[in-house]
C-alpha cells in the first residue's frame, strides 16, 4: 500500500454545477474525502472533478442515470480503478488506493452488484472464504471460532439468517446480500460501499437490505450506497449526491429532499444549487 496522494493534475472539468452539502457545525470530520477525482477511458471522460465526503454513521447515496459515473467512482474507492487526477484522503491523510487489498488495509470494503457467493458452500464458509481462521498458523481450520464470529456478525446485522451451516444456495436473495455484507465485515472496515444491493429484489427482500444498511450506520460505519430506486434512497440515506455525466450535479439532505428535486438534478432539468440544497 502506498501513502502518497494521487497527483492532482490540471484538467478542464467543464462547468461545476454545485458543491457538496455543507456539514453542520460540530459534524464529524470525513473518514473519506475525495476532491476533483477524474477518470478517462480513452476519449470518454467517466469522472470529471468529482468531490465526495463520507462521515461516520452516515449513509451517502450516489444516484444518477446510466453512465453518470456511479460505478466508476465506486471502483476508484474500492481500488479496482485508479483515478487519473484528484486527491483522496482517509482520516485527513492523503492516500492512494492502488488495489482492492490496499482499500481493505485502509478500512474500505465493497459489495458489488453481483456478490459472487458460492452456492454449494455454507454461510460460514462464504463469510470466511479466503480469510479462514486457523487454530495456529498453517494448522487446521478453527471452525468453532469461525462459526461463533459468523453468528455474531449476522446477529449484529439482524440478518434473518438462522443457521450459518446452511448452504447459501438455499437462502433468499435478501439473505444472500446479508452474507455478502457479513463477509466484508470480517476485515473490520470503517467504510462500506454497496453497489445496487437491492437490485431486482422483491418488496420484502428490499426491506431486509434497507434494514441491513441501517444496521451498518448504527455500527458507526460510513456507507456509500449506489441505487437507482429513489424511494429506497430517501428511506435509508442521510445525504444524496447526484452525478450527471461524471460530474457533481446536486447534493441533498435526505430529510428534506423530494424525489422531484433529485430527478431534476439527475436529468439536468435544473441547475441544482441555490434553492434546492439543504444544509445539514
Amino acid at each position: 500500500m502506498h501513502n502518497d496522494p494521487v497527483s492532482l493534475l490540471p484538467h478542464d472539468s467543464g462547468e461545476r454545477m454545485v458543491s457538496p452539502v455543507s456539514a453542520s457545525p460540530g459534524a464529524a470530520a470525513p473518514m473519506l474525502s475525495m476532491r476533483q477525482i477524474s477518470k478517462r477511458f480513452g476519449p470518454v471522460e467517466a469522472l470529471a472533478g468529482i468531490d465526495l465526503d463520507v462521515r461516520p454513521r452516515e449513509v451517502v447515496a450516489l444516484v444518477g442515470d446510466n453512465g453518470a459515473g456511479k460505478s466508476t467512482l465506486a471502483k476508484v474507492i474500492a481500488g479496482a480503478l485508479q483515478p487519473d487526477a484528484g486527491l483522496i484522503e482517509v482520516d485527513g491523510t492523503p492516500v492512494s488506493i492502488p488495489s482492492p487489498s490496499a482499500a481493505t488495509a485502509l478500512g474500505i470494503a465493497t459489495v458489488f452488484q453481483d456478490p459472487a457467493l458460492c452456492d454449494n458452500l455454507s454461510v460460514v464458509a462464504n463469510i470466511f472464504l479466503g480469510r479462514e481462521l486457523r487454530v495456529r498458523p498453517g494448522g487446521p481450520l478453527d471452525e468453532e471460532r469461525m462459526v461463533l464470529e459468523a453468528r455474531a456478525i449476522l446477529g449484529d446485522l439482524t440478518s434473518g439468517v438462522t443457521s450459518v451451516r446452511r448452504p447459501v444456495g438455499e437462502l433468499s436473495t435478501g439473505q444472500r446480500q446479508a452474507v455478502a455484507i457479513a463477509r466484508t465485515l470480517t476485515s473490520r472496515p470503517r467504510i462500506v460501499v454497496l453497489d445496487e444491493p437491492a437490485s431486482s429484489l422483491s418488496v420484502v427482500q428490499t426491506a431486509e437490505v434497507l434494514t441491513l444498511i441501517g444496521r451498518l450506520r448504527d455500527m458507526a460505519l460510513g456507507v456509500v450506497l449506489i441505487s437507482h430506486d429513489l424511494s429506497d434512497v430517501l428511506a435509508v440515506s442521510d445525504r444524496v449526491e447526484v452525478l450527471r455525466h461524471g460530474r457533481n450535479n446536486g447534493s441533498f439532505d435526505s430529510a428534506w429532499a423530494t424525489q422531484e428535486e433529485i430527478v431534476a438534478a439527475i436529468t439536468g432539468a435544473s441547475r441544482v444549487g441555490e434553492g434546492n440544497r439543504r444544509n445539514r
